[in-house]
Formats: C-alpha cells, sequence, structure tokens
C-alpha cells in the first residue's frame, strides 16, 4: 500500500485547506467555514505553539472532519500524531528517516518535491504521491505540465500560491490528485 494509501484519501478530498492556528476560539469558525463549503478535510501546520492541542480539540470534536497535518519534518512530531490518530501527515520534503517513520506510522503521508532531482529520490522509496510546493515559487501549472510528461507516474498535490482563481486549472491537470491552499477559510 503505497505511502499507506494517501491516494485514497485525496481522491475523496480535492480541495484540502491549509491552515495555522493560534488558539482554541479559531477552531470553530474555520470547521464551520469549511461546512458551509462542503469541505470536510482540513490540513493543520505545525508552525504554532498550539497546533498539538488544536488537533487534539479537531480530533475529538469534529468527527466528521478528515484530520491532516502539514509542515512535518521530524521523527518526534509523527510519534506525536500517531498518538493523536491523526488521518494523514504532509511534509515539505523527504529523507530517508522520515521515509521509514512515515511508513511504520501506518498514517497516510504525501512528502514534498518541488525539483525533477527531489521526484526521482521520492520515486526510489516508492512515493508516486507528492506535494509539489511552493507551486507559485516552482513554475506552478508550466511545471506541473512539464512534470506529467517527464513523471507520468507521479500526482501532485500543489499548494503554495493556489488561490481561489487557479486551483480549478490545477485540478484539471491529469497529474494533480487535489490541491492545498489557506484561501478556504479566508
Amino acid at each position: 500500500m503505497k505511502q499507506n494509501n494517501i491516494q485514497e484519501v485525496l481522491k475523496n478530498h480535492p480541495l484540502v485547506p491549509v491552515v495555522t492556528i493560534h488558539s482554541e476560539d479559531e477552531i470553530e469558525p474555520i470547521i464551520s467555514a469549511l461546512r458551509k463549503r462542503n469541505v470536510y478535510c482540513i490540513e493543520v501546520t505545525l508552525r504554532t505553539d498550539f497546533a498539538f492541542e488544536a488537533l487534539r480539540i479537531i480530533k475529538d470534536r469534529y468527527s466528521d472532519i478528515t484530520l491532516g497535518v502539514g509542515t512535518v519534518v521530524n521523527t518526534q512530531q509523527i510519534d506525536e500524531l500517531v498518538e493523536i490518530g491523526v488521518d494523514f501527515i504532509v511534509s515539505p520534503g523527504l529523507t530517508s528517516r522520515l521515509y521509514y517513520h512515515f511508513m511504520t506510522s501506518k498514517i497516510p503521508f504525501i512528502p514534498g518535491a518541488s525539483t525533477p532531482s527531489e521526484i526521482m529520490q521520492a520515486l526510489e522509496y516508492g512515493c508516486d504521491t507528492l506535494k509539489f510546493f511552493p507551486a507559485n515559487l516552482f513554475g506552478g501549472i508550466k511545471a506541473l505540465k512539464t512534470y506529467g510528461n517527464v513523471f507520468p507516474q507521479v500526482k501532485f498535490c500543489p499548494t503554495g500560491g493556489v488561490n481561489e482563481s487557479t486551483f480549478e486549472e490545477y485540478l484539471d491537470l491529469d497529474n494533480v490528485i487535489s490541491v492545498g491552499g489557506s484561501w478556504m477559510t479566508k
């Protein structure tokens, strides 16, 4: 099962809202905004001191939300995410140590890759579903069209610069399985 079945998660959620949460009072308005858009998935970034507590609250109170975690960069974070029981993990990159920890966690995961060498390295690990980040800085739609020809076996979830006016164009690409962005909660 590649990447602990991440493709199944992303196929069910073509829109992955990326949020940074600083306090408990932000959670309900974010979840309400997503539900109004008929979006039942969220990626909470680990960019604040409150992030792990936010994950616990969302996991406990909002069972209809598929809970993802972004900006995962070390094995200690993965261990804590296993305890919380998150639904998927997103990383901006991939190392051998992270790869093996992701696999043993049994949690679906998507590592980031932006360059051909990073994509090739991910493929060597057996990863065929990748976060393309930051999409706007690495060529966006044009780059993904080219990568579709060079790496036809790879599916991408672009984030970084994807917004309300561009997300549909990204999703129209054959090699894009989902998109991530912060515009959905603003």
